[in-house]
């Protein structure tokens, strides 16, 4: 069953401020081009309770999805995805012990069970090598890497995640699963950006 809210691809764009990474998810039309703005969202810098919420622009006056760490500790606990009424229509968290030597998360929306892991374990690695070493680890990651999401009983992909090299960060989104809606797909896709170092 295709969820109603089903986009098969679209990409985010990163905006890097002082305060706040801002993000643009933009629709893919059928020739690879962008099409529409389909949602803007930030997240603070300094926020310890992560909450992120999603506009219908940058303007920031109509709020249509969100998550948010279902506690404020204990971040391995897990996310939940809302819509703009504050019901929720997913979830996902990071699996911290599958996640040390390549990030490994789980996702769930309505009729979905799904893994997902990075792609290549040696950039998943090298990552780990650079966030320690001094200084180092304070200068933005210039590994592309991308991430699949599979069916968990199936093993079928559900979602690919791919960060392309640019002057800002750039991911390509492909949905394969038409039962996954368009915001638990936006809301795991910035996660996986923000909440990447956690």
């Amino acid at each position: 069953m295709t969820a109603v809210m089903y986009v098969p691809a679209f990409s985010m764009k990163q905006r890097v401020t002082l305060m706040a990474n801002k993000y643009e998810l933009i629709a893919t039309n059928p020739d690879g081009t962008d099409g529409a703005l389909l949602a803007f969202a930030q997240q603070k810098r300094m926020a310890f309770k992560e909450q992120v919420t999603f506009y219908s622009d940058d303007t920031k006056t109509q709020p249509v999805f969100s998550f948010k760490a279902r506690k404020t500790i204990d971040l391995g606990s897990g996310y939940d995805v809302y819509d703009a009424d504050g019901q929720a229509i997913g979830w996902f968290k990071k699996e911290f012990g599958k996640s040390l030597l390549r990030s490994s998360w789980q996702l769930s929306a309505a009729g979905v069970e799904a893994d997902g892991t990075e792609r290549n374990q040696t950039i998943a690695i090298v990552r780990r090598v650079w966030d320690f070493v001094p200084f180092i680890g304070e200068i933005p990651l210039p590994f592309i890497f991308h991430f699949d999401f599979t069916d968990r009983s199936g093993g079928q992909p559900v979602l690919s995640v791919e960060r392309k090299m640019s002057v800002r960060d750039r991911y390509r989104v492909t949905v394969q699963d038409e039962r996954l809606d368009f915001r638990v797909a936006a809301a795991m896709t910035v996660a996986l950006d923000a909440l990447q170092s956690r």
